[in-house]
Parts: C-alpha cells; sequence; structure tokens
C-alpha cells in the first residue's frame, strides 16, 4: 500500500537542503536574529516578485492582516465585510482592531466571496472588504474594486493561499490597498516556523505598518504609538529568500497536479473550476463529495491523507456565535462544509502518488 501524505515538507527540503543548510549556518555566524539583512533581503525579493514598491516582513499572516487594518485606519465601530467560508484568521484580525466582521456567503462555482452579495451587506458603518484568494483560486477583483470605488472602501486581498496567483495577468497583490501573506510552513511559499508580510505600492502605509508591527516606534525608543510586536527574523528571511526563486517551477508543479487529477476524478466527484483569466495556484485541491466522512476513512486506510477546508463555516463557529446566524443566512458556505474534501497536494509530489489518489478515490466512490 502506497503512502501519500497531504504535504511533504521533508521532500521539498531535500531539494533545496544545501544551500538552506548553508545560509542557516550564516544566519548564526551574523546572529542577525530579528530583522537584519536577510530579512530585508526578503522583503525587497518579494515586492519584485509580487510587482509592489514595499514590503513588510511580520511575524504571521494573521499579525499581516491586523496590520493592514490598523494602517489603513480601521478600528472601534468600523464593519469589515469578508467571506464566510475562510480560515479564522481573517476574521479575528478584524475583531483585534476592535471592528466588526461581516461576513458574505461564497459563490458556488469558485468558492471565493460571492460579489452579487456584497453591497447587501454594506452599511455606512462599512470601512473595507476582505476578499480571500481561497485555496489559490484569484477572487473577481474587477468587481470587488468596483463595489469598493463605488462606497469609497479600502480593499485588503487576503493572499495567504494564493502566493504567486494572478488575475487578468497581473499578481492578486497588486489590486488591493495592500494585501497580505502568511508563510506558514504548509503555504506554497513557507517558512520554517510562522512567518507572514504585507505588500504595497503606498510608501506611507508600509511606514504605519513597519512602525506598528514595531512596538509603534520609528526609533529604537522613539514610541509614537502603541503597537505589536510582529517582525520577520532572520532565518525565516533566509529560508524564504532561498525558496523564492523554487516557487514558480513548485506552483507549475502544483497546477499540472491539479490538472491531472481533474482529468482522472469521476463525475461522482466534482472538481475545482479556475477561472478563464485567473491562473488558480493550488493551495489546496479541493473537491466535493457526498459521504465525505466515510470516504475519507477509507482513503486513510489506503494510506491517503486528506484535509478539510473548512468544516465549519465562520458564521457557524462558536466564537462567533453571537451573530446568531441560520444555514438560509449562508447557504451555500453551510451545504459545502458538509462535502469538501481537500486532496494531497504539493510541488514535490511524484505523478505515481497523483494516480494512486486518482484511481483509490475513483473505486470508493463509485
Amino acid at each position: 500500500m502506497m503512502q501519500v501524505p497531504f504535504v511533504d515538507l521533508k521532500a521539498q527540503y531535500q531539494e533545496i537542503k544545501t544551500e538552506i543548510d548553508a545560509g542557516l549556518a550564516e544566519v548564526m555566524a551574523n546572529t542577525a536574529f530579528i530583522g537584519g539583512k536577510y530579512a530585508t533581503a526578503f522583503e525587497e525579493d518579494f515586492a519584485a516578485y509580487c510587482g509592489t514598491r514595499h514590503c513588510v516582513g511580520v511575524g504571521n499572516g494573521t499579525d499581516a492582516l491586523q496590520a493592514a487594518l490598523f494602517g489603513l485606519g480601521i478600528g472601534a465601530g468600523d464593519e469589515v465585510i469578508t467571506a464566510a467560508n475562510t480560515f479564522i484568521a481573517t476574521a479575528e484580525a478584524v475583531h483585534s482592531v476592535g471592528a466588526d466582521v461581516v461576513f458574505v456567503d461564497n459563490d458556488p462555482v469558485t468558492y471565493n466571496i460571492d460579489i452579487d452579495r456584497i453591497e447587501a451587506a454594506i452599511t455606512p458603518r462599512t470601512k473595507a472588504i476582505i476578499p480571500v484568494h481561497l485555496y489559490g483560486q484569484p477572487a473577481d477583483l474587477d468587481a470587488i474594486l468596483a463595489i469598493a470605488a463605488k462606497h469609497g472602501l479600502k480593499v485588503i486581498e487576503d493572499a495567504a493561499q494564493a502566493h504567486g496567483a494572478t488575475y487578468k495577468g497581473r499578481r492578486v497583490s497588486t489590486f488591493g490597498d495592500c494585501a497580505c501573506f502568511s508563510f506558514y510552513p504548509g503555504k506554497n511559499l513557507g517558512a520554517y516556523g510562522d512567518a507572514g508580510a504585507v505588500v504595497t505600492d503606498d510608501g506611507d502605509l508600509a511606514e504605519r505598518i513597519r512602525m506598528f508591527t514595531n512596538h509603534g516606534r520609528s526609533s529604537k525608543h522613539g514610541h509614537e504609538i502603541e503597537g505589536i510586536n510582529s517582525r520577520l527574523d532572520g532565518f525565516q528571511g533566509l529560508v524564504l529568500r532561498v525558496k523564492l526563486p523554487q516557487l514558480e517551477r513548485w506552483t507549475e508543479r502544483r497546477i499540472a497536479i491539479a490538472e491531472r487529477y481533474s482529468e482522472g476524478l469521476t463525475s461522482a466527484v466534482t472538481t475545482p473550476v479556475a477561472g478563464d483569466q485567473s491562473r488558480h495556484v493550488y493551495h489546496l485541491y479541493v473537491v466535493r463529495v457526498e459521504g465525505r466522512g466515510g470516504i475519507q476513512a477509507k482513503l486513510a486506510e489506503r494510506g491517503i491523507s486528506t484535509g478539510i477546508h473548512y468544516p465549519v463555516a465562520l458564521p457557524f463557529l462558536p466564537a462567533y456565535a453571537r451573530l446568531q446566524a441560520q444555514p438560509a443566512d449562508f447557504p451555500i458556505a453551510h451545504a459545502y462544509q458538509n462535502t469538501i474534501l481537500s486532496l494531497p497536494m504539493h510541488g514535490s509530489m511524484p505523478d505515481e502518488q497523483v494516480d494512486y489518489v486518482i484511481e483509490q478515490l475513483n473505486e470508493i466512490v463509485e
């Protein structure tokens, strides 16, 4: 029986081991542990990769969202709209600055925020929209930006799952006022610990974010505001900089795996649909299938690891019980949470493992 991990960071490490090991030793020798030249070099490289003028490295993706909201002046009494079917970090970052989160159901085909439902969620208190490029699929940015411009709203792209994704030929991180990334180890571009970043073309916004995430200071003891402590460290900067040149190769491999899955899986499994004008980078390859629980268990018996992203849509979590959400309020998110299943996907995955997953899943569902 073949063993198929959901992700395989060990295999990825072996591909770049020599450069990683030498680089980490260099960081140690230079004691460049917080910020410093390795973190700065990655910020410069990642800004260039994204096509933005500025990149501010932070401790994790959640802090990136919080810092972006703070930098844009969003706080108590404000509302921020985001998708109902994302990871809780998107919503908890809104609450962390004192604002209220407003959820919108997801599109039944792309899984991203349903653009036809956004305007109904806007109130006089609404200050921003956070579209999530879920699973690596760009949201409908033209429509979102048009709505934002009409109502005078900020747009913060949550690109935590969309490193390298494009919309109409442009990196997804170049559309909003800023974009936030997570470099959690399992991401398409992952660190060896927690890390994140905010990218933007707005120099003033970048400076406010950098100040906020460095204890609110502009100099060593010049604390102009109360901030937080969330800085990119030298180890993660080095790791990310070594990995960045490999990202396109790993992304193309993810796309090839997704195509192989979609071609091989039975029609009893609903496979993802990539937009005609988007480059879906498949952080996750998510299918829908009836009887998911039993199918997932049988796949595990055959050595195949899977995941569920996410088993409970945010409005129905205990953390948001105060919203008193009903299934009819978010019908797609509520229905899909019981059928979505994430299959193994990573840039080092061999064809034999992909074919084994296809064979076993087809056999189980049929």
